[in-house]
């Protein structure tokens, strides 16, 4: 007789959500999970070493926040890898809102040059 193991996947295992409500919280928070990640990524360039701070201390403020953003980053890529397409939009949602809000880019006041 053969025994199947039945593998769930990460956070969301299940393709039709039993309880909306707890479906939709889920979103939002990978939602907003990404856009932290999308955050930190772009908080390193504002931790500049000049010349009047200890570069040991700006080193490892910036090596802490790496390692949150790296742990938070696997946490959205495990959501995504349930297969769940309502995730999966989410996270791209989140990543893309974050860059449009904390990407510098729309509140530099340069020309954009191509």
């Amino acid at each position: 007789v053969e025994r199947y193991m039945e593998i769930e996947t990460a956070f969301f295992s299940r393709t039709r959500p039993e309880n909306l409500g707890l479906y939709l919280v889920d979103l939002v928070m990978v939602f907003i999970l990404s856009m932290i990640v999308e955050w930190l990524s772009h908080t390193a360039r504002f931790l500049s070493i000049s010349s009047n701070t200890n570069n040991v201390r700006v080193g490892l403020l910036q090596t802490g926040l790496y390692g949150v953003r790296m742990a938070m980053a696997y946490l959205v890529m495990l959501s995504v890898m349930s297969f769940n397409s309502g995730i999966l939009f989410a996270a791209v949602a989140g990543y893309t809102v974050g860059f449009l809000i904390f990407g510098r880019i729309i509140f530099e006041k340069k020309p954009i040059q191509f």
